[in-house]
């Protein structure tokens, strides 16, 4: 029979939590922030993006399906810490090769269950993002507050570099390879890769602190920039390379954490959103096409873009080509004279919804329209 340990949440503001360990017994500090999501707990947990946050389910269980070896988006697990409501008891899917929580426990990821995620979500909601403890070891409250208060926040944290690849890579295509597109990996998902692969690109993965040199010297068509975690504010090194490529009319394309840097690029600001956009559900409108998608978001920052009209910047107009349709927070820019663009959700989508999926094959014709083939060896 497993041993029961009691967990508390703390969060930086003094409210408190009381429920089960789920996962590791220890201890854990990070963002607290909430994900909607009801289904891909697995690719949640995987995401780099996620790196040094706490983060809430607000379906209320979870577990149901198990893990299994193929919906691993990286390496790791790269949350700091996990919450619940209902944890499983057992996995029942034919494709599940464990139970979530063994492998919690396996990544070290520290977790609680049991308590009212609601009532967490509607705290996170009315007051925003904070620092929030998880502790199982017997660490009381007070202490476990004092180590939250310690924590660094996420805004000013440079987090890129701590979860990109250490050493470059190669993601054939799929079929006849057509392009070759060059990846800075700044906290890259598998599903990116993948969807390149399915239209014939070739994917050169890099790592952040990359040249424009190593870039150009793997025969780049284009430069994808990918989603990563952390406050793009502190990220000038990528912003500077983003530059030289716009620079050279490099056909680019920025995801999430990559699109605030190419906006920065572009001469725009960012900002901390007060609890941000996660999960599989977020609306958002194309304004080049009228469709409203349904869409996978997870980011804490946005870029602060005029909506009202095209922008001049020194690459010649901008204008913003996405907006979320529950607060009018930007999630896209399309650079007029110049061939790039990006999105701030997640086209990858994994593990869905797929109505942006789209998004891939607008880089690959960017790509053609630009006629850039060999360009990187120029």
């Amino acid at each position: 029979m497993s041993v029961t340990h009691e967990a508390i949440l703390v969060l930086e503001d003094g409210r408190t939590f009381v429920g089960e360990a789920y996962g590791a017994v220890g201890e854990t500090v990070g963002e607290a922030v909430f994900t909607t999501a009801m289904t891909g707990y697995q690719e949640t947990l995987t995401d780099p993006s996620y790196h040094r946050q706490v983060v809430v389910q607000t379906a209320p269980h979870v577990g149901n399906t198990g893990v299994n070896g193929e919906d691993d988006e990286s390496d790791q697990f790269w949350v700091a810490g996990y919450v619940v409501r209902d944890p499983s008891p057992r996995a029942a899917n034919w494709r599940s090769t464990g139970e979530l929580g063994d492998r919690l426990a396996a990544e070290g990821v520290v977790g609680i269950s049991g308590i009212d995620t609601r009532a967490l979500t509607r705290h996170l909601r009315e007051r925003g993002a904070m620092r929030a403890g998880v502790a199982s070891n017997g660490t009381d409250a007070a202490s476990l507050r004092e180590r939250v208060l310690a924590a660094a926040p996420m805004a000013g944290a440079d987090l890129s570099a701590e979860v990109s690849t250490a050493a470059a890579y190669t993601v054939a295509a799929q079929g006849t390879h057509r392009y070759t597109v060059a990846a800075l990996d700044l906290g890259i998902k598998r599903n990116v890769t993948r969807r390149l692969a399915a239209r014939g690109v070739t994917t050169h993965v890099l790592p952040a602190s990359s040249t424009l040199d190593g870039l150009l010297a793997v025969g780049a068509d284009a430069v994808f920039l990918s989603p990563g975690p952390g406050d793009p504010a502190t990220a000038d090194g990528p912003v500077a390379l983003a530059t030289e490529v716009l620079r050279r009319g490099i056909p680019l394309f920025g995801i999430c954490f990559g699109s605030q840097i190419l906006g920065r690029a572009l001469g725009f600001g960012t900002y901390k959103l007060g609890y941000g956009h996660r999960g599989v559900n977020q609306p958002v409108l194309d304004r080049t096409t009228g469709k409203v998608e349904v869409t996978s978001h997870n980011h804490g920052f946005a870029v602060d873009a005029p909506t009202d009209a095209a922008a001049d910047t020194a690459f010649g107009r901008v204008e913003v080509s996405h907006v979320c349709l529950n607060d009018g927070v930007v999630e896209g820019l399309r650079a007029l004279d110049a061939p790039a663009f990006t999105v701030q959700y997640h086209p990858e989508a994994a593990a869905g919804p797929r109505d942006a999926d789209y998004l891939f094959d607008r880089f690959r014709d960017l790509i053609e329209g630009a006629g850039t083939k060999g360009a990187g060896n120029a």
